[in-house]
């Protein structure tokens, strides 16, 4: 099977040269085809052979030192250390200060948020989701990470924008239920509200007072070509974002 070279984004943030971060990119020929492009979520219903070829073409083409550390996500707030290699856990975060140890989350919509501090000791990613935002991943993921708050530096990645996340009151009443202030992040549209999510992960990065904090402007809804989006397509295909330290610290 021949695969193509990998597309990708990459965190527009101020960590150091050593550490490696980007979020792959759909590359679809056949945008309404749910699984075509570069899927690399093997639970979505794609054919397991082209998956493991894809995830294999990714080790090959970033040189990583082996198959990153597939996490099998939940929409939790359960945030793990990786200290080699093996299978994921349960988990919807990661992080590592080990030299080729690549921390991986998939998406299509979800908000994949980059962690790093400004000397690089060490990397995670965290897989948010309205449902982790409510379970306090984002908050969870800074308390874990083996720097101070004031040290660290995060980046959201692409996910779906305000202006096609439509949701339900009872969604906006359990943010509400944690902090009325994200009353702010939801916009009325009738009976229901457009949901600010790359807004909503960025203010409780911003509560958790680190260093750095920045989101891309990049919406997975309104680019078929680009990006898988749950929410466009229903069972989809995921992008994966990655992050590693890739010398010596």
């Amino acid at each position: 099977m021949n695969v193509a070279t990998i597309a990708s984004a990459v965190p527009d943030w101020p960590a150091p040269s050593h550490v490696r971060a980007l979020i792959t990119e759909r590359s679809a020929s056949q945008p309404g085809d749910r699984y075509n492009g570069f899927n690399l979520g093997n639970h979505v219903g794609d054919n397991p052979g082209r998956v493991m070829a894809h995830r294999l073409s990714l080790v090959q083409q970033l040189r990583l030192v082996g198959q990153p550390r597939w996490l099998t996500q939940v929409h939790g707030a359960r945030v793990c250390e990786l200290d080699g290699p093996g299978e994921g856990p349960v988990a919807d975060g990661s992080f590592t200060t080990r030299l080729g140890i690549a921390c991986v989350v998939l998406s299509a919509d979800c908000a994949p948020v980059f962690l790093s501090d400004h000397k690089g000791s060490f990397v995670g990613l965290l897989h948010a989701g309205w449902r982790g935002v409510i379970a306090g991943v984002i908050e969870q993921g800074i308390a874990r990470a083996p720097a101070k708050p004031q040290d660290i530096i995060a980046w959201v990645g692409p996910s779906i924008s305000q202006r096609a996340f439509e949701v339900g009151n009872e969604v906006r009443e359990q943010f509400l239920a944690v902090d009325t202030v994200d009353q702010k992040y939801f916009a009325r549209k009738g009976d229901r509200y457009m949901a600010d999510l790359s807004g909503l992960v960025l203010a409780r990065l911003k509560r958790c007072e680190i260093a750095f904090a920045a989101a891309s402007d990049c919406c997975t809804y309104s680019d078929p070509g680009r990006w898988f989006s749950h929410r466009r397509q229903g069972r989809c295909g995921r992008m994966a974002s990655l992050i590693w330290l890739s010398g010596a610290l």
